[in-house]
């Protein structure tokens, strides 16, 4: 697909929005699942994704907003699932980490770290068995490079030569952890992938463009037959793991290193070179902003007024009866 900077810059800001307003209202208690909010690291689900065809596929974890929105993911239905609302995506049955969007290519997002990596995989080998030339996705954080079935996929996709992605959100936190406490000094994530003889990336998550060139070339790559790729991408969650708030005082973390990331946000990265090449103005934000604002607004409105699942919608679609 072809997108401008501009088109970049307000899929990038409604993700941003969508999340800080989800932020906002979380404490009504309107939202009783669990959140995990994508605040600064828009870039790289907004990069890839819109180097994606619309018939690509893409499946991510437990932090599944952004890759969902970028995907084209229904905002009004996302909101909705978040509210337990029977328009949700997942009829409000699953929540902010059960969303789905099969009409944007959106297949799933499943919290268990780790776990939509091989069915990424296994769609990939269903793509190529039917030679539609298809490109499959799969997101995930750092800590999902810690665990086995990673390995298997990434062996099994080898194999195969399969046409997937593998993007690694390297965020540099699992929960509280830093990588320095769970994987070897002095060995970087991507040359995990090397050890399975995939073709491997690293690169900066907050750059947009270096995200969409490196996503571009792979899947080209994977389209063109030649196999599967890793790409490592690293970036930062301004929020906590798991909810609406900073975290900085509890000491995982410096107020000193979210500060110096917060210098690399990728929105006001990208804003500023707009506004540099006369491409944006401050006016033109004003107006993206009033719509975004809109667009959010009028989401959750709707998510509010939808009704909740009946009971019997669980049996449903649980158990199958023969007639």
């Amino acid at each position: 697909m072809t997108y401008s900077s501009l088109d970049l810059y307000i899929q990038m800001l409604r993700i941003r929005m969508v999340e800080q307003a989800i932020a906002r209202n979380y404490p009504k208690q309107e939202m009783r699942c669990p959140v995990h909010l994508s605040v600064g690291q828009e870039a790289i689900a907004v990069g890839v994704c819109a180097a994606l065809k619309s018939t690509d596929i893409v499946m991510s974890g437990h932090r599944s907003h952004a890759h969902y929105i970028a995907k084209g993911g229904c905002i009004r239905s996302m909101l909705a699932e978040i509210h337990g609302k029977e328009t949700g995506c997942c009829k409000g049955l699953g929540g902010s980490m059960h969303l789905i969007d099969m009409s944007s290519g959106f297949y799933g997002a499943v919290p268990i770290v780790g776990s939509t990596i091989p069915i990424a995989v296994g769609t990939a080998l269903g793509n190529q068995m039917q030679s539609n030339e298809k490109v499959a996705v799969a997101f995930f954080g750092d800590g999902s490079t810690e665990e086995g079935v990673l390995h298997e996929s990434l062996n099994f996709a080898a194999i195969k030569k399969l046409p997937v992605i593998f993007v690694c959100e390297n965020n540099f936190y699992s929960v509280y952890s830093p990588l320095s406490v769970r994987q070897a000094p002095d060995r970087k994530i991507h040359d995990l992938a090397k050890g399975h003889g995939i073709e491997s990336y690293s690169g900066n998550g907050n750059n947009i463009h270096e995200v969409f060139e490196m996503a571009n070339l792979a899947i080209q790559k994977a389209r063109n037959n030649k196999g599967p790729i890793f790409m490592e991408l690293t970036t930062y969650r301004w929020l906590e793991h798991c909810g609406p708030n900073y975290d900085n005082h509890i000491g995982y973390r410096t107020e000193e290193d979210f500060k110096k990331w917060m210098e690399f946000d990728p929105i006001e990265t990208l804003k500023n070179e707009l506004l540099a090449n006369k491409q944006l103005d401050k006016s033109k934000i004003k107006e993206i902003k009033s719509n975004l604002d809109k667009e959010i607004e009028n989401a959750f409105q709707f998510a509010k007024e939808s009704s909740f699942p009946k009971p019997d919608i669980l049996s449903d679609l649980v158990y199958h009866k023969s007639h």
